[in-house]
């Protein structure tokens, strides 16, 4: 149990810290910063993707192409993150431990979140990852790896990681953007 408080602490502060870099990054750098944090958070962060929209680049374009290009970078990044993801589910299937330690983890939202999302799976297959990715806010981790257990198919996991990705970050600057003024 103290050994898993450690490691809980530990990565909350390289989450913390992953997210203040990214509020601050500037200029093009900033750019490979979205990615790396984008590919992250797809197989190993617990976290708001949506705070990439965040980072104040100064990429000398209007408001509109820099955040289409956040926008872009973050579902590229999203996307190869989750290719590694879905083979870590391909692996996982083959050994059940691994899923035996996830429904023994504390985390209720593992069960709840695979049950969602094998009933997107079953019902609209490819398509319903890609909707349940656009859901704004909601970690979508252990989605995509529940997600990758089930499938099998590295280029339409990867093509409906990244529509999904694209189409969160729509729906956020659309509704929260909007709302709230901030980006």
């Amino acid at each position: 149990m103290h050994g898993e408080l450690i490691r809980y602490t530990l990565l909350a502060s390289f989450t913390d810290g992953l997210h203040t870099v990214i509020e601050t990054a500037t200029g093009w750098p900033g750019i490979g910063l979205v990615f790396i944090y984008s590919f992250l958070i797809a197989f190993v962060l617990p976290g708001p993707s949506e705070v990439v929209l965040l980072a104040p680049l100064d990429l000398g374009l209007p408001h509109w192409a820099r955040l289409a290009i956040i926008m872009l970078c973050s579902a590229f990044g999203k996307a190869f993150g989750s290719l590694l993801a879905f083979h870590i589910g391909q692996e996982a299937k083959k050994a059940g431990p691994i899923v035996r330690w996830l429904r023994r983890s504390r985390f209720t939202v593992l069960e709840w979140s695979e049950k969602r999302t094998v009933n997107l799976a079953q019902s609209y297959g490819y398509w319903g990852l890609a909707g349940a990715l656009c859901v704004p806010f909601f970690p979508d981790t252990i989605s995509i790896y529940a997600f990758a257990i089930l499938e099998e198919n590295y280029f339409k996991f990867a093509l409906a990681t990244f529509l999904g990705s694209l189409g969160r970050l729509l729906v956020t600057v659309l509704f929260v953007g909007s709302t709230f003024s901030i980006l």
